[in-house]
């Protein structure tokens, strides 16, 4: 059961406006550079199993999936098609704001993992989107979730905006165990921030039989 701790205040945004009139512009571009996709590439290729049935949540341009192994039914859910339709990973595409509906359009034990790079900051009911990511994913099903330092700012959540990276990390492991129905939390560096690169990191969790 969704247990909320939160607060309205907690996910104002400076810029409330209309997300599809934002997000209505292509933006055929990767959010974080090449070091920082290629460390995201390098963890899924180790994380999601070959054949495996996969969501990618808030999904653009670019998924960051590696071209081997080979995937199953890869499903991106996004706000632009246009981006969505110039990702040559996807095999299926949807739109679909989750700030203004967190219930995913799957049934249940729909996928085998879900991934949400770098796109965490920008929901105003996480609670209730990771509660629903828990219905759709299988029984011991992978949920990861990536993030730098990249940002739309004004987009962002204004209790992520107030944190640095560290606490980004216990915030997204909070909204997993306030979502419930997940179990084996973790946190990786996936790029560390004293690189050139953009700083990459990762919370990861299973679903629960």
């Amino acid at each position: 059961m969704v247990q909320n701790e939160f607060q309205a205040e907690h996910f104002a945004r400076e810029d409330g406006g209309d997300d599809e009139m934002f997000y209505g512009v292509a933006r055929l571009v990767k959010h974080i550079d090449e070091a920082a996709s290629a460390a995201l590439v390098d963890y899924y290729a180790r994380a999601l199993p070959p054949g495996s049935d996969i969501l990618d949540l808030m999904s653009s341009y670019a998924s960051h999936l590696p071209p081997v192994p080979a995937f199953g039914r890869v499903v991106g859910l996004g706000m632009n098609m246009a981006e969505l339709e110039a990702n040559p990973q996807l095999g299926e595409r949807l739109i679909h704001n989750l700030n203004s509906n967190p219930t995913l359009p799957f049934a249940d034990n729909s996928f085998d993992s879900c991934v949400l790079a770098v796109s965490a900051q920008y929901l105003i009911r996480p609670v209730e989107v990771f509660a629903d990511v828990a219905r759709v994913l299988k029984p011991g099903g992978l949920f990861a979730i990536s993030f730098s330092n990249r940002m739309f700012p004004t987009k962002a959540v204004a209790i992520w905006r107030s944190m640095g990276d560290a606490d980004h990390a216990r915030l997204l492991e909070i909204y997993l165990r306030n979502a419930g129905g997940y179990a084996e939390l973790n946190f990786e560096i996936l790029m560390p921030a004293e690189s050139k690169s953009d700083p990459l990191y990762l919370v990861s969790a299973r679903r629960t039989a």
